[in-house]
């Protein structure tokens, strides 16, 4: 069965799976188009390469410019000024705020939600159910009688608009009327709270996406408390009056509503965990130097959380030397296995051939095994090390869904769809209050009369090599440059999706993806709603193509780069 394109994802992906007895028994991923702003980059100016690199991708634009500076900056041994630490920070922690709540709500929630069995629902009882779960205003019965009412006029025009072409009355969908009806409330509800993460990253970034306030060596936000075009309190006021409000929701419908429905369909707990093995790499950085963080990072092999070993700096060598990526399955030119430093990038398209080459996406191994990245990584390897906040976080998510389902949960249930789903939700909950603190960072340190953004760079004669890494909202992300006479010799982006959703390798190792779906059940091979839910669970993220189509869904023009 060919599940392509996988719909509601950034990028093109094609997901093969073999079903026996309405289960699956083998499977395979392909990336279907190619990137190449690697080779884009060769000869070009490194401090530039974060405005390209930001073009991989229309959704995680944000992140790889961050993890492109910091390439640069690591190959230069450059430190930059607190300042710009605690701005990129902020970026990130509202990028990754904004993209968690999108994923949920409007890319996944409604491979578990079925929106017409919202219109079977008592307001009453749907408005009593939330208010016992959480203080959230928004979840009055005039709230849920708007809501259903909004809803049945959709319906009766028989336009359903961004609710059409569901699974809607799939044999899979468990949910009761009443929680379908409030998790269509939420879903309406966080359009307005992932817009104003986002204006966060705008007021900051200059823009977004694709921000325009990096540099190699800090940020170009010049901070005058004086002056109105420079960031000064009342921009400050304003970040911080946005950070409240989205930690508000997030705390008190996100994650509520993640543990609720996760309970609900608790027969899903044995689905969906394929590679345990774990990658997270450490973030928000509290020093100029980059060994100090707020985000831990490390890895875990074989889903052993006592094994877990910590990733502690932006020069750590346990990171650097051990992180490849294999072309067997992939097309290219070749069918090595080779560190970033020594990858090339020269396409070589063939037929789909799931016993040879069948993917653009090249296969990442750490230490030559395949690594499980995203949220999930970063819960798993914090809660491993005794986070304090991760683990506060990871606890009370479990308490709460064990409540519902009446069952004590532990972290061994995480690995899994639904877990990947819980810790991400985990994640913007630590984000939330994170946010708040380093914006206290920032606004105390400019308090203190630093207002220094930027290091000017330099760059000696001869070859230079760098490496830099961030936890993006998907997972683990590194950029590996080689800089030769101050240019560009080699660039390579080693991406969150390209761990999680890379083919087989020389030694026929699955990556996660493949691996994931395997013993995934299928009720209705016609609506593999099943493959849908493990892998959007991922928050697949493929760039980057263009399509234009119609609103018949015809493809009107197409955009190929050559």
């Amino acid at each position: 069965m060919t599940v392509d394109p996988i719909t509601r994802i950034e990028g093109h992906l094609r997901i093969d799976v073999e079903v026996d007895g309405g289960a699956v028994r083998d499977s395979w991923s392909s990336g279907q188009m190619f990137r190449g702003i690697e080779t884009i980059l060769k000869g070009r100016d490194p401090r530039d390469a974060w405005l390209f690199t930001q073009r991989f991708c229309g959704v995680c634009t944000t992140v790889h410019a961050i993890a492109s500076v910091r390439a640069v900056e690591n190959a230069l041994n450059l430190e930059v000024p607190l300042n710009a630490q605690y701005i990129r920070n902020l970026l990130i922690l509202a990028h990754g705020l904004h993209d968690h709540i999108v994923h949920f709500y409007h890319l996944s929630a409604l491979d578990w939600v079925d929106v017409v069995e919202a219109l079977k629902a008592d307001p009453a009882k749907a408005a009593s159910l939330g208010e016992s779960l959480s203080p959230w205003p928004g979840n009055s019965k005039r709230q849920m009688e708007a809501v259903k009412a909004k809803l049945k006029e959709f319906v009766d025009r028989g336009q359903l608009g961004i609710f059409a072409n569901g699974y809607w009355g799939h044999a899979a969908m468990k949910l009761p009327p009443e929680v379908n009806l409030l998790a269509v409330n939420h879903y309406l509800q966080a359009l307005d709270y992932q817009q104003k993460a986002n204006k966060v990253v705008a007021i900051l970034g200059g823009k977004t996406p694709n921000i325009q306030n990096l540099a190699v060596g800090g940020v170009a936000n010049a901070i005058n408390l004086d002056n109105e075009s420079a960031l000064n309190m009342t921009k400050l006021f304003a970040v911080k009056d946005l950070l409240d409000d989205v930690a508000t929701f997030v705390q008190q419908v996100y994650l509520v509503d993640v543990c609720a429905v996760g309970a609900l369909y608790a027969h899903w707990l044995g689905y969906g965990a394929g590679v345990t093995n774990y990658l997270a790499v450490p973030d928000l950085a509290l020093d100029t130097k980059g060994t100090q963080f707020d985000l831990p990072g490390g890895t875990i092999f074989d889903g052993n959380l006592a094994g877990a070993k910590a990733i502690t700096s932006f020069q750590d060598a346990y990171f650097k030397e051990n992180v490849e990526e294999s072309i067997a399955h992939s097309w290219y030119d070749g069918d090595w296995q080779r560190h970033p430093w020594q990858e090339d990038t020269e396409p070589k398209y063939s037929e789909f051939d799931p016993n040879g080459k069948y993917s653009w996406v090249k296969a990442p191994r750490f230490m030559g095994r395949p690594m499980q990245v995203g949220p999930l990584a970063q819960m798993l390897v914090g809660y491993a090390q005794g986070h304090e906040l991760i683990k506060k976080w990871v606890d009370y998510a479990l308490g709460t869904a064990g409540a519902v389902a009446g069952a004590k949960l532990g972290p061994g249930v995480l690995h899994g769809t639904l877990g990947r789903h819980l810790a991400r939700a985990v994640r913007a909950t630590v984000f939330s209050e994170l946010a708040i603190k380093h914006w206290g960072l920032l606004a105390n340190n400019i308090g203190k009369g630093d207002t220094a953004v930027f290091n000017p760079p330099e760059f000696p004669s001869g070859e230079q090599q760098g490496f830099g890494f961030h936890e993006a909202p998907r997972g683990t992300l590194s950029h590996w440059v080689v800089i030769d006479n101050g240019k560009i010799k080699n660039y390579q982006a080693v991406v969150p999706s390209t761990w999680n959703a890379g083919p087989r390798d020389a030694k026929g190792q699955k990556g996660p993806y493949e691996a994931s779906l395997v013993g995934n059940p299928i009720a209705d091979p016609k609506r593999p709603l099943e493959v849908l839910r493990t892998i959007h669970s991922f928050d697949p993220c493929l760039a980057c193509a263009i399509h234009t189509v119609d609103v018949e869904g015809q493809e009107l023009s197409k955009v190929r780069v050559l």
